[in-house]
């Protein structure tokens, strides 16, 4: 696989969204619904740099971050901790400065709105304002379980609004062109049963209408 079909794919899985990939993949793969972007417009896709860290405590995510490649996902099993935020606005701007294209954490973050105004998507279980120690060794690039999934490195993530996905490593082909991926968009479905001259009618218009005079 060449890395310019590598990276057609990856933005297919992201133009499809993370809900018709979790379809078209027969309803697999689908972290935790806890799991959000901290903006509904964040969308990513890419392949995961995994890290497994101990509860408040970043410094394995510190390390990861150093090892991180262009258009890697940093995916993050922080054990659903809520109580700390181990990735904020510094290393945000690390992230992007070596390329990094999101985060998935199984856990908190804090400086949310500085993440959200410098436009890195990232997806976490909740928003903490405490700080993490940087003392407890962690895991790197190995299988790591998060928001209730088996992720190893290399799967490809897919998150938008919907939540995020996890495709195998090498499957994405199949996601791409299962019948549910290829079908027609949306509209096209529904386009010839809506009524003439009232397909684009605002409701607001139509209800206006009933409203007694006084």
């Amino acid at each position: 696989m060449t890395a310019s079909s590598t990276a057609d794919q990856l933005a297919r899985l992201k133009e499809l969204g993370a809900a018709t990939v979790h379809e078209a993949q027969g309803g697999t793969g689908a972290l935790d619904s806890a799991v959000k972007p901290l903006h509904p417009a964040m969308a990513v896709a890419g392949p995961a740099l995994t890290v497994d860290c101990k509860p408040a405590d970043n410094l394995a995510i510190q390390h990861a971050v150093t090892l991180a490649r262009p258009g890697d996902v940093l995916v993050v099993d922080a054990k659903a901790f809520l109580e700390a935020g181990p990735w904020g606005d510094i290393l945000t701007l690390y992230a992007q400065q070596v390329g990094i294209t999101g985060l998935v954490i199984d856990g908190s973050v804090r400086d949310s709105q500085a993440i959200v105004d410098m436009g890195f998507p990232v997806f976490c279980r909740g928003i903490c304002i405490k700080g993490t120690g940087k003392n407890q060794p962690g895991k790197v690039n190995e299988t790591i379980i998060c928001g209730g999934v088996t992720i190893n490195p290399g799967d490809v993530v897919v998150g938008d609004a919907d939540g995020v996905v996890v495709v195998r490593r090498r499957m994405g082909h199949r996601a791409i062109r299962s019948p549910r991926a290829e079908g027609s968009p949306l509209p096209n479905r529904f386009a010839g049963r809506a009524k003439p001259g009232r397909a684009h009618e605002p409701r607001s218009q139509t209800h206006r209408t009933r409203l007694p005079l006084t």
